[in-house]
């Protein structure tokens, strides 16, 4: 499913299927797409954040077109100790193996991983401080 932003409305809330996880996109090129995710991110209840959240950082291949310090997304992602994924939708090629990174996370996020949570798989993602 997908949302422009959040809250989801509250109709239908007895009809939506479980939350698995969440994917922020954020488009490197607008400004306002940022702005939009920081907004919806107050509607996330926090255990989401124990590996239920990813950033989807879209447009990088095209780093001249930037209206977005990716300094400010990398950031985000520290602060809410999520990982931050960068990719180029054009490249077919770079959008198959993001889609494939994608679905493995919501696999495992969803519990279809067994013996991996999306606990460990944060951890696994998260950058070391001897880095």
């Amino acid at each position: 499913h997908i949302a422009t932003s959040l809250p989801l409305p509250s109709e239908g809330d007895h009809l939506r299927p479980r939350i698995d996880l969440i994917v922020f996109m954020i488009d490197i090129k607008s400004k306002y797409s940022l702005k939009n995710v920081e907004t919806s991110l107050a509607y996330v209840d926090a255990s989401f954040f124990l590996g239920k959240v990813c950033f989807l950082v879209t447009g990088v291949g095209r780093m001249n077109a930037c209206n977005i310090d990716t300094s400010a997304v990398c950031k985000l992602g520290e602060a809410y100790c999520s990982p931050v994924l960068f990719c180029e939708l054009e490249l077919e090629g770079v959008r198959v193996a993001t889609a494939q990174r994608l679905l493995r996370m919501l696999q495992i996020c969803a519990g279809h991983i067994p013996g991996v949570s999306a606990l460990s798989l944060v951890s696994l993602m998260r950058k070391s401080d001897d880095d």
